[in-house]
């Protein structure tokens, strides 16, 4: 294995991480102002976060970081061709973060129902439209023999990375009540998030069967034997996931959407190698991991650097979650 395949790897484990928290964290954030009934339920709900979303925040940039770093044109033309989507991703995740701060700053009703709706429309943006960006990087999109993107905002709006969009977003919003389900103590939030739950996952299924038979006809996922035993492990994980929510078996279910989570990132990026960008024009102008890639010296480098980081960064993300394990309760909550 040479250093670009590892960094195509290691990439992917980024985004498996991003994904996987971040996910959960969007589908809370949605979860705002439907599961709660009252300004205290919806507190309960927001501190279930409180230690974690920050943190989790900082995956997308770490993996966006790598991209730079490791394969440059592939951020270069990924950040300018998606710049509007992207632009609406920050955006989002800015007031995001303000309404979680801005929220309790004045003891007002409708102050608090303003920030909470916020919450719920800034996480819903982010978890539509990573998917509408990764069902791009899977289907192909215009890329010109100089590497750059020859479309606009609404050639990444097709009807097949649409439905890519309302997947991730249902697959967050589950997986954000499949954490609730084992973070929050409140039984009227619990009886309302157990009756939810499993008929969100049967859409989920649904809408999820429908994407991916649908991507068999455009993209390379029958070609690529990694992808089809990935994706299969992602069906298996989240029909698991489903039915243990049934069987009220909440640990497990959250387990299984994360694995889930984890499988079709990895199916995902599968599709794509050794390519990172796919060319919907010529499949020669497609980025790969040896054009789009920095020199090996710089790969060199990055290698060691990330040897000796990454396994800091993962204790630490573990230790946080220890520390903050127990369910937050109204007694808890803290304005």
């Amino acid at each position: 294995m040479d250093l670009n395949i590892l960094w195509f790897l290691l990439v992917t484990v980024l985004f498996i991480g991003f994904f996987f928290l971040e996910g959960f964290d969007y589908g809370v954030g949605m979860l705002v102002p439907i599961a709660a009934k009252s300004d205290l339920e919806r507190r309960v709900i927001i501190n279930s976060i409180g230690p974690f979303w920050d943190g989790n925040e900082v995956w997308m940039i770490t993996a966006g970081g790598a991209m730079f770093a490791a394969f440059p044109h592939w951020y270069a033309t990924l950040f300018s061709g998606f710049y509007l989507a992207l632009f609406a991703i920050l955006l989002a995740l800015i007031i995001r973060g303000v309404s979680f701060e801005f929220r309790s700053k004045v003891e007002s009703v409708k102050w608090r129902k303003f920030w909470d709706g916020a919450i719920g429309v800034s996480s819903f943006l982010p978890a539509l439209l990573w998917g509408v960006a990764v069902a791009n990087l899977i289907a192909g999109t215009p890329i010109g023999a100089d590497m750059e993107y020859t479309g606009n905002f609404f050639t990444l709006l097709t009807p097949f990375t649409l439905l890519g969009g309302v997947v991730t977003f249902l697959l967050f919003l589950y997986h954000g009540a499949a954490f609730l389900l084992i973070k929050v103590g409140e039984e009227s939030i619990l009886k309302r998030l157990k009756g939810l739950t499993v008929k969100l996952g049967i859409v989920l299924v649904v809408v999820t069967v429908a994407w991916v038979a649908y991507a068999c006809f455009v993209t390379q996922l029958l070609a690529k034997p990694v992808a089809i035993i990935a994706v299969l492990i992602a069906a298996v994980a989240l029909l698991a996931s489903v039915y243990a929510q049934y069987q009220k078996r909440y640990g497990v279910s959250f387990i299984a959407s994360s694995v889930a989570i984890a499988f079709v990132t990895v199916c995902a990026f599968a599709i794509m190698f050794p390519n990172v960008m796919i060319s919907s024009l010529d499949p020669s102008y497609s980025l790969t991991i040896y054009t789009a890639s920095s020199s090996p010296y710089t790969l060199k480098i990055m290698t060691i650097v990330a040897v000796c980081l990454v396994p800091v960064v993962l204790i630490y993300q573990i230790w946080n979650f220890w520390v903050f394990k127990k369910r937050v309760t109204r007694d808890s909550v803290e304005y």
